[in-house]
């Protein structure tokens, strides 16, 4: 049993990281209030694991949930809006609404609640540096220099921190996870919608830019770790290893199996491929690989990936696994599924 932390509350607890995050708990003995969405998709994300009580709620509305916080020794808020802002079109009421404010309402329920440690999943989009340079925690990007869903994402962390600033009795710290991969990614999230691509041969061809690729299982025990150890106040890097798209994708044609493209889109094909799956979207209410809006981030964050988890290390004692690892995990999970689905 971890140190006080009996009951601990989830957010996004279907979620990539949130339900690697309520798995790992229960495994350590811990019983976990399950905030979701649906409770249909919570009972399919986790079956009949025991320990685990659904809460059905919604960070657009706080209040309505808020009487469940009651008798938990931690929270852990891995809920977010995001991906529908990749989609096309301008996102920033719901955005500001569920990041920022809603991070805000969370914060002060809990603490009425009589809960005292939080973790808060924050993102390496609050942080930047020159291409190439390693980037640390204290690489902070100005709002101004942000798209509406990295702008979103330091007005919570401002959020997280105000708070604790005017609460002294508080204990919390941040982790900055950087682009998640890993099994039970029911949504799917990016990665797991460009491993199915490659796996079914829909990848038109590379697109030019680097990622720093974690486990999501990785980041949910740094999250743990925070909360057992974290600093107050403190953020932690969970980012994971720099890769290139050039290396990522056949890697992940190799483990799977499958022939991957070996050309490299040029930037303006990007841009049209891009309009074009944006009307799609539009008309079919699908998700997409191509947004303009993540056109314009690889461009911009191109060789901005490589991060330095001294303070994690050593502070934590945070590891990560071998990414050749998570990406079979991964494949393999979503093998798995397509043939349940």
């Amino acid at each position: 049993m971890m140190m006080n932390m009996k009951t601990a509350f989830v957010t996004g607890a279907t979620g990539l990281l949130g339900n690697n995050l309520v798995r790992e708990l229960v495994a350590k003995g811990c019983h976990v209030k399950a905030l979701v969405r649906s409770l249909d998709k919570g009972r399919r994300q986790f079956g009949s694991i025991e320990g685990i009580e659904l809460i059905a709620g919604d960070m657009a509305d706080v209040a309505a949930f808020a009487a469940h916080l009651q008798g938990c020794d931690v929270l852990f808020h891995t809920a977010a809006y995001f991906r529908d802002n990749y989609k096309g079109g301008s996102h920033w009421s719901e955005l500001k609404a569920i990041n920022v404010d809603g991070t805000e309402r969370l914060l002060e329920q809990a603490y009425r609640a009589g809960i005292r440690r939080f973790v808060h999943t924050s993102s390496i989009a609050v942080l930047n540096g020159e291409p190439g340079m390693p980037i640390d925690e204290t690489c902070l990007r100005r709002s101004e220099d942000a798209d509406d869903y990295y702008r979103s994402k330091i007005l919570a962390d401002e959020v997280v921190l105000a708070f604790l600033q005017s609460h002294p009795d508080m204990n919390g710290s941040l982790v900055l996870p950087g682009w998640m991969w890993g099994p039970a990614d029911l949504g799917p999230t990016s990665s797991g919608q460009l491993a199915n691509d490659v796996m079914n041969g829909k990848l038109p061809g590379l697109v030019p830019g680097s990622f720093s690729v974690v486990d999501a299982r990785d980041v949910a025990l740094a999250m743990i770790l925070a909360a057992e150890r974290g600093r107050r106040a403190e953020r932690y890097l969970a980012a994971g290893r720099h890769m290139t798209m050039q290396q990522l994708v056949p890697l992940l044609g190799k483990i799977a199996g499958v022939q991957t493209p070996k050309r490299t889109l040029p930037l303006p094909l990007l841009y049209i491929i891009a309009a074009l799956q944006e009307a799609y979207a539009r008309l079919s209410g699908k998700p997409i690989l191509l947004s303009l809006a993540t056109v314009r981030l690889m461009v911009k964050e191109a060789n901005r990936s490589h991060f330095n988890h001294a303070k994690s290390e050593r502070e934590l004692g945070l590891t990560f696994r071998p990414v050749e690892q998570t990406i079979g995990d991964t494949v393999t999970w979503l093998r798995n599924h397509a043939a349940e689905s």
